[in-house]
């Protein structure tokens, strides 16, 4: 073996033990791309290096995309700004901006069904965790069976711990199924934790004066509804159905 291809073994080597995969993988070819474009030292090792962050981000943002539990992927870019209720395009470009996390501040998508509550609350997510945040998404349905099981095994502290953190938390489908008076005294509890400290999204398609369908107590609707709402951002999400368009445009072109 010569002096070069020793060098290069024994670079992968160290990369390997300092777990940088990238330049483990690409450092010969990097060499070869360095020589032939006259690339100097430093530009070289800032490539090489470069590269390597890249691809860790890329990798962090995938990780915590597929820890928030997305039921499927929806984008910000795919929405049809003119199909949306007005008060959402009025207040959209406001909440792609994160800021409403940066603040700890509440979402509320109100409204009847396909408009694009769902849409929404998943594209904000995925820009969060492009952006870095924590999120994590759920069914409130889910959310409670959850939340249930954890109680009956005894490990529902150290899931509120875990809750906390979350920087953003997505309820979706609030309403679309009334809760028992455990379920219901569970969700108000875990939904108070992050209450004016971390940002929450909730989707339903109960106005507030029906949240009692839910709780069925109206000293914990009124205290719930009170402190989800408290500078938060409460979107009317009532029009046009999205999946009614989409359908029709579908039979449409079945006829053409």
């Amino acid at each position: 073996m010569d002096s070069k291809s020793s060098t290069i073994t024994e670079i992968r080597t160290y990369a390997e033990k300092m777990k940088l995969g990238v330049i483990k993988s690409d450092v010969e070819q990097s060499i070869e791309d360095a020589n032939a474009n006259n690339l100097s030292y430093e530009e070289f090792l800032c490539g090489l290096l470069q590269k390597e962050y890249d691809i860790r981000c890329y990798n962090l943002t995938q990780s915590r995309i597929r820890i928030a539990s997305f039921p499927y992927k929806k984008y910000l870019e795919d929405l049809s700004i003119e199909d949306l209720p007005s008060d959402a395009q009025q207040k959209l470009k406001y909440l792609s901006s994160l800021k409403f996390i940066k603040e700890g501040q509440n979402v509320i998508l109100s409204g009847n069904c396909g408009t694009g509550k769902t849409h929404i609350a998943i594209g904000l997510g995925i820009k969060a965790c492009l952006e870095g945040y924590k999120v994590l998404f759920t069914t409130v349905p889910l959310f409670i069976t959850q939340l249930k099981e954890l109680k009956s095994t005894k490990s529902l502290r150290g899931f509120q711990s875990k809750l906390a953190k979350y920087d953003l938390v997505i309820l979706d489908e609030f309403g679309y199924i009334s809760a028992d008076k455990e379920g219901a005294e569970l969700l108000f509890t875990n939904i108070s934790i992050r209450a004016g400290q971390k940002s929450t999204i909730i989707t339903t398609n109960l106005s507030f004066d029906r949240w009692g369908e839910i709780f069925g107590d109206p000293v914990m609707t009124a205290t719930m509804t009170d402190r989800l709402t408290h500078k938060s951002y409460v979107i009317n999400m009532n029009g046009q159905s999205y999946r009614m368009k989409e359908t029709k445009e579908w039979l449409d072109n079945l006829d053409n």
